[in-house]
């Protein structure tokens, strides 16, 4: 077993309100999530990055680590970030105070984070702080395991969102889907439920 996985499912059982996935994120989801970063596009803020297998691949699509902040609640998993990424900006905070973060123009927000089991309340105030970070045509990328989009429809029409999703990505346990939402006049193309 791998020393991440061991990790992760270490914390699962000991922090079970932070660790709600069921196993780490695989890495055709991770590919999916970091698919349309730009190199040349400016920072990413990362949701919930755990054990680092989304960093992974933020990084692997040319994102350099000063140009990712990351975002845990995890104590130990924030260790592991900042062993496994030097030079990556790490966050011990809640997602809901992504709006504090002291980064600007950023081209999109990627989260890991478990979205529709959070009050909407919390949802609305993660969904605030990527509008407040993000350039215009900014992402917010989130993915999924159920059939509808992973943002509530009070957030999404209270911030003007729209979206659009990926395949189903058939090899994750359990299968899932990439939604990335832009607000209305960020050249997003509009979807219906």
């Amino acid at each position: 077993m791998s020393s991440d996985f061991r990790l992760f499912m270490t914390q699962l059982l000991r922090r079970p309100h932070q660790v709600v996935a069921l196993a780490p994120s695989s890495r055709g989801l991770c590919a999916e999530m970091a698919a349309e970063l730009d190199p040349e596009g400016g920072p990413v803020i990362e949701l919930g990055a755990g054990t680092g297998n989304i960093t992974a691949a933020i990084l692997a699509a040319g994102i350099a680590p000063e140009d990712c902040h990351s975002i845990e609640m995890n104590p130990e998993f924030c260790d592991r970030l900042r062993a496994r990424f030097p030079g990556l900006n790490v966050y011990q905070m809640s997602a809901g105070d992504c709006g504090a973060l002291p980064v600007e123009n950023v081209q999109a927000v990627v989260s890991g984070l478990p979205l529709l089991s959070m009050p909407t309340a919390l949802q609305r105030d993660i969904l605030t702080g990527f509008t407040q970070k993000v350039k215009p045509g900014g992402t917010y990328v989130q993915f999924t395991y159920g059939p509808k989009p992973p943002v509530t429809r009070t957030v999404r029409e209270a911030l003007g969102l729209t979206w659009r999703r990926s395949h189903k990505i058939w090899w994750n346990a359990p299968p899932a889907r990439v939604y990335r939402f832009q607000q209305l006049g960020a050249d997003a193309t509009a979807a219906a439920e």
